[in-house]
């Protein structure tokens, strides 16, 4: 649905208004609590902003590590599928989540890739077929103290060699 969305949105809307909005909009995004408030053009910048609120307060007082954990889950599939386009598949293989320190009052998440990234990792993928990078994040209080560290997996491939590995191991 969220897919189908977008290609008809982009028509009239650029694909980062889509992004800002449709995650912020989006009933499983809008349950971590968190808000997109920025989104380059280009897509290559995306910065959240978590509230503690009575929503995601933990027994502690401090904002729930899974709030933290969903708020950023989605994030740089989603960023790396609209950079990439329709040629790739993208999809998040592994998380390791480090809590630093309490997130007791708004915090904030910056999640970057480079032209550079993206151009190494093209290359990459016209000799490897598929690959898995890391990426990881910080979440941050105004302060820049660093409250959760977060490092995911991602698998990327060229959609051609996905399906035609789906379709090797269905034949198995």
């Amino acid at each position: 649905m969220y897919k189908i969305a977008t290609e008809f949105l982009t028509r009239f809307v650029k694909p980062s208004t889509i992004y800002k909005y449709g995650f912020n909009w989006s009933p499983m995004y809008k349950r971590t609590t968190a808000k997109l408030t920025e989104v380059s053009d280009d897509l290559h910048y995306v910065k959240i902003r978590l509230k503690l609120n009575w929503k995601n307060r933990n027994y502690a007082g401090s904002i729930f590590g899974g709030s933290m954990l969903s708020a950023t889950d989605p994030i740089y599939m989603i960023q790396l599928i609209q950079i990439l386009g329709k040629d790739y598949v993208v999809w998040d293989k592994a998380v390791t989540a480090k809590y630093k320190r309490p997130g007791k009052s708004t915090i904030y998440g910056e999640f970057i890739f480079t032209e550079e990234e993206i151009e190494a990792l093209k290359t990459k993928l016209k000799t490897e077929q598929q690959v898995d990078i890391i990426k990881t994040m910080n979440l941050v209080n105004d302060k820049k103290e660093v409250i959760a560290e977060f490092t995911k997996t991602l698998y990327i491939a060229k959609k051609d060699y996905y399906k035609q590995k789906l379709a090797a191991r269905k034949a198995k």
